[in-house]
């Protein structure tokens, strides 16, 4: 486990650490908030008992099972995707996200993953210029592919990473 001064020069510290089924309900409302259609705790519960998936979050100190932010990629051999990472309200704009990609890229690195690839929303500025930031390069993209809570489809970028 890493420990991460947050913001810079402050004595709070979130700790990035593995998630476990015991986050799932936290990770549901987080990631119900973020996206127009967000996965239910059975389904988190589910992510975090699979092999394969890395799942790591940001907590504050003495809130194990209550992460501010996650991330969950799919593993296989030695590629990763990242399937989703949000953080909660309050810590958006924070730069919570930045401190959890470069752990969680760390993790998969451990784990033997070469290659990251991920997909996002062309319309998610935030998360583009996080991506950009941590070197992934567009590879395509995927017409209509997002549902937006209007009814409207949303095209979907592809972006890969060497690590």
């Amino acid at each position: 486990m890493s420990v991460l001064r947050w913001p810079r020069g402050s004595s709070d510290a979130l700790a990035a650490q593995r998630l476990q089924p015991a986050c799932a309900a936290t990770l549901a409302r987080i990631h119900a908030a973020s996206f127009a259609h967000g996965w239910d705790e059975e389904a988190m519960a589910a992510m975090l008992l699979d092999d394969m998936i890395q799942g790591d979050g940001l907590f504050a100190p003495g809130q194990p099972d209550a992460p501010v932010a996650f991330v969950l990629s799919r593993c296989v051999l030695d590629e990763a995707e990242i399937l989703t990472i949000a953080v909660s309200g309050r810590w958006r704009g924070r730069r919570a996200s930045l401190r959890l990609l470069q752990h969680h890229l760390q993790c998969l690195a451990a784990r033997g993953v070469r290659t990251v690839h991920l997909e996002v929303e062309e319309g998610n500025a935030p998360a583009l210029r996080l991506y950009d930031r941590f070197g992934f390069i567009r590879t395509g993209e995927r017409k209509g592919y997002y549902a937006r809570a209007d009814g409207s489809r949303a095209t979907a970028v592809l972006m890969s990473r060497e690590l």
